[in-house]
């Protein structure tokens, strides 16, 4: 296994001059950064950043998110997919509103009491907002500590919290994606730049498959995405109107969209 301290000294002076220019990496606002891993989640980065600016003008903070309803959750959602994203933040929002002032908790287990947020989001906003020396593992950490210290990919979360530095866990996080996104990559590692090119392991196969290209056109989540662009701009549609109306009743059972009892459908107020 590599040396850890090595391993830490490497990575966190490779951060220093290599760290991405992230908008959310600019605050410690605690709401900006949960709204940030939540879009983040199945979205790349470059999608995110205008999204995530116009989401915080549209909802400055826990408060006025509560405020508002579901729709305008899901209309302000708009572009980002998986949709359901938008209706956890709003339920985070008004429960925080309900039991916490406003304020997101500090510890990983209140945060993980918030209904919506599991360990990797309330790890992310422990450590980026209030940079408490907490791990969270992610499809890039999962890949570089699997290969620089040659475990297994189920030992990571232990691992993980093993090799945090406590005086260092903010730069840490941070250091680990941005290596796992820009050099220590699924495929094609450009290994002979990388900064721990000397501690490494090796690079291990991903047990991940990509979908073909065109999977994505004509699937349950792709109609998904439709049928609430169609609700997005219509107050409503009738039930019949779908070509897979099943689709809308699921949809209806998650919180997206409501249907009246004379067959309509709308977006979930």
């Amino acid at each position: 296994m590599a040396e850890v301290a090595r391993v830490q000294s490497a990575l966190l002076e490779w951060y220093a001059r290599q760290a991405r220019d992230l908008p959310w990496r600019r605050t410690r606002d605690p709401y900006a950064i949960l709204v940030a891993e939540v879009m983040l989640q199945q979205t790349q980065v470059d999608r995110v950043i205008p999204k995530w600016h116009a989401w915080l003008q549209r909802f400055p903070s826990l408060a006025d998110l509560a405020q508002a309803t579901r729709a305008d959750a899901i209309r302000a959602w708009q572009g980002l997919g998986y949709n359901l994203r938008a209706v956890r933040l709003h339920a985070i929002a008004c429960q925080a509103v309900a039991e916490y002032g406003g304020e997101l908790p500090r510890t990983v287990p209140e945060l993980m009491a918030l209904k919506g947020i599991g360990r990797y989001t309330a790890g992310a906003v422990a450590c980026f907002a209030y940079e408490q020396p907490v791990a969270m593992v992610d499809t890039n950490v999962r890949r570089v500590l699997s290969r620089v210290f040659e475990v297994e990919p189920s030992d990571v979360e232990k691992l993980a919290d093993q090799v945090v530095p406590p005086a260092a866990g903010y730069a840490w996080n941070q250091a680990l994606m941005d290596l796992g996104a820009t050099l220590c990559r699924a495929k094609r590692p450009l290994c002979l730049v990388c900064p721990l090119l000397a501690e490494c392991g090796g690079p291990r196969p991903s047990a991940r498959t990509k979908p073909a290209a065109g999977a994505f056109q004509g699937s349950r989540r792709f109609l998904r995405g439709r049928i609430l662009d169609a609700l997005r701009h219509h107050e409503r549609i009738a039930l019949v109107d779908f070509g897979e109306p099943e689709i809308v009743e699921r949809m209806a059972a998650e919180g997206l969209v409501e249907i009246s009892f004379d067959g309509y459908a709308r977006l979930a107020l």
